[in-house]
């Protein structure tokens, strides 16, 4: 039976109101084992316990003790729901109905990154219902908040079932019309949170995409598409992510939006990713309705190979470079600015509706990678 237990993890002051709120946590736990915990700073998946094929249970996503540490300057959006537009808007600007629009530009004093100075990640959100297997989180988001128009009401609702899927529902509407492009930004390690890059290399990666949006030296899309057909980033069948991540050393990484829209109509839920660790046996696969996914490997966490100070996370664990990898479903980056991109234009009758499920699992050592 799946219980949620409500307790306080800390205070904080909001940003937005500059008011010190209780931080509230919520613990979701099921019948096999696995534990998920969400505070409401920033609508936050915190931990991510589950067993592995030997039923040994370890916490698989990266995050802090602390509200502290959460409100880091170098806290790299660790399991946080993120928007109101999340990844890249090129040169902090578009067009919408005619009109320029300039949000803020957080990102080199250039470009606008994850929904600006303080997007969702950052405010208090409230506790608007508390089911028998989640909860519910709601945020007002203020008509020019960043530079966005309209004022726009924010859901998430986690859930968690008895067959290890923690489902993440992100919805939204506008008074006016507007963008609004949600994800979470969780980063995993399926063997263990502190487990580092050694063993984040000998993960094996699908993601069930055949081509990436092209972008430039700022990691701006151009408009274009990449096929992945006889590159590092062709991840379609299980391949050893140590692999494709050393292939790739010139550019740090992955850091990339893979298309996995060949089925996309804003409803249909369709598997996107895989990942699988062999040597715990345990899986995630990623399904959502949305037609993209950002593959990210933790090119941006400090490199301790060159002296970097690490980050300091949950239980004195130390997190670095290649240390963890995300799998943010959402639409493509920098739409506003690509008519030939899934649009993330909200407009007042409508409903922005973003489903993602994130399964474990676990299988036996022989034959793991093609389960």
């Amino acid at each position: 039976m799946v219980c949620v237990i409500e307790d306080t993890f800390g205070t904080a002051i909001n940003p937005l109101t500059k008011q010190t709120e209780e931080i509230k946590r919520f613990t979701i736990t099921n019948g096999m084992q696995m534990k998920v915990q969400v505070i409401t700073l920033g609508a936050t998946i915190t931990s991510i316990e589950v067993p592995d094929a030997n039923g040994r249970i370890d916490d698989v996503v990266l995050g802090y003790d602390d509200v502290a540490g959460y409100q880091t300057s170098t806290n790299p959006y660790f399991g946080a729901t993120v928007g109101r537009v999340c990844n890249r808007v090129g040169n902090g600007r578009f067009t919408l109905n005619g009109q320029e629009i300039q949000v803020a530009r957080n990102l080199n004093n250039k470009h606008q990154l994850h929904g600006g100075f303080i997007g969702f990640d950052k405010v208090h959100w409230h506790v608007v219902g508390q089911q028998q297997d989640g909860v519910t989180l709601q945020h007002c988001s203020p008509d020019g908040h960043e530079g966005y128009p309209g004022e726009v009401i924010a859901t998430v609702k986690i859930s968690l079932t008895e067959d290890n899927c923690l489902h993440v529902l992100m919805q939204a509407k506008t008074t006016k019309t507007t963008a609004v492009n949600m994800t979470n930004h969780s980063y995993f390690n399926l063997a263990g949170h502190a487990a580092g890059k050694e063993a984040v290399y000998e993960h094996e990666v699908m993601i069930n995409a055949d081509k990436i949006t092209e972008t430039d030296a700022d990691s701006i899309p151009t408009g274009n598409f990449t096929s992945v057909q006889g590159s590092a980033y062709d991840l379609r069948q299980l391949t050893k992510l140590g692999d494709g991540i050393k292939a790739l050393l010139p550019t740090n990484g992955y850091d990339d939006n893979y298309c996995a829209d060949k089925n996309y109509d804003g409803n249909r839920i369709n598997l996107i990713a895989k990942a699988v660790y062999p040597a715990n046996g345990r899986w995630l696969e990623i399904a959502s309705n949305q037609p993209g996914v950002q593959f990210y490997t933790s090119n941006g966490m400090p490199d301790t190979e060159k002296g970097e100070t690490p980050i300091y996370g949950k239980h004195g664990a130390q997190y670095t470079k290649h240390g963890a990898f995300c799998l943010e479903t959402q639409k493509y980056p920098d739409a506003v600015n690509h008519p030939n991109f899934p649009s993330i234009i909200l407009n007042p009758n409508e409903e922005y509706n973003h489903e993602v499920i994130y399964k474990f699992g676990i299988c036996r050592n022989t034959g793991c990678s093609k389960h």
